[in-house]
């Protein structure tokens, strides 16, 4: 008996220690994700020392920044729109690699998912700059005049660059779930190439599809780095108003910098809710 209350006792002395692991990230998680939003979310109704929704009305007087949220949007949007479409075709083509070309693939495509930011901007204005490769190039050659680089068609081709490895790597473990049987079983039944990706491959892949379109959305709206070192602050986006609002030696408002970072939460909310209404509702029965 004695040998069963020790082991006992040793038990629970193990189990409690088991939550204390816990608590060094609960508090990292509380400083850096939950405190900025709480401060970020208080800050945004805080008008001349008075509270009230002053901040959100002067975004939406204002031309500027409502120039800055549609062109967050559209930006967002077509970058993320291709770069699954993109992705999409990189996976359906990397099924049907073998198995060593599929891994280096794979490896590639995380190599290359990190490859954003100031990296990705310097590489651009070298390819496609005014001054770039590419550009000086094509104006030899008599095909083109120039590369508008900085504007929002070079933003979108940029953002589609860092979104398709993102999007190959969401989708493709999708990809390798649809088997082979189903292929076969619709050959059997007469279907097509159309008709198996109509009825059968593009309903299975259609979540995860949605789902990483919603993530691709959030990165493009979230981003930053690119393209504050690309135009620095001479192109209007939400991110580089908000870090000017905050950061700015003229124009520091982080109040309404708060209330531009309501804005972009509330549009990511509104943009997974309609990914959420899109999917099929699975039924269940109890």
């Amino acid at each position: 008996m004695n040998g069963i209350d020790a082991n006992r006792t040793n038990t629970k002395g193990a189990r409690f220690p088991a939550w204390l692991w816990l608590l060094p990230f609960a508090l990292v998680f509380f400083a850096f994700q939950v405190a900025p939003m709480l401060w970020v979310a208080v800050s945004a109704f805080h008008v001349n020392d008075s509270w009230g929704l002053g901040n959100f009305r002067e975004i939406a007087a204002s031309p500027f920044f409502r120039q800055a949220i549609w062109r967050s949007l559209v930006i967002s949007l077509v970058s993320s729109v291709l770069g699954l479409l993109i992705a999409t075709l990189a996976c359906q083509a990397m099924m049907h690699a073998d198995t060593r070309l599929r891994r280096l693939l794979i490896s590639f495509t995380n190599m290359t998912s990190n490859f954003a930011g100031v990296p990705l901007a310097f590489a651009f204005i070298i390819l496609m700059g005014a001054n770039g490769v590419l550009t000086l190039t094509l104006q030899r050659l008599g095909v083109l005049e120039g590369i508008q680089l900085y504007s929002t068609g070079g933003l979108i081709v940029i953002y589609t660059w860092f979104q398709v490895p993102l999007g190959i790597l969401l989708l493709f473990p999708a990809f390798s779930g649809l088997k082979l049987e189903w292929r076969d079983a619709a050959s059997l039944l007469g279907a097509g190439r159309v008709a198996y990706w109509r009825h059968i491959g593009l309903p299975v892949l259609w979540p995860a599809m949605a789902s990483t379109l919603t993530v691709l959305m959030a990165n493009a709206m979230g981003a930053y780095a690119t393209v504050y070192a690309l135009v620095n602050t001479s192109y209007n986006l939400m991110t580089i108003r908000i870090a000017n609002l905050v950061s700015g030696d003229l124009f520091l408002r982080p109040e309404l910098a708060s209330a531009l970072a309501l804005i972009l939460v509330a549009l990511m909310v509104g943009v997974t809710l309609i990914q959420r209404a899109a999917l099929p509702r699975r039924e269940t029965h109890g």
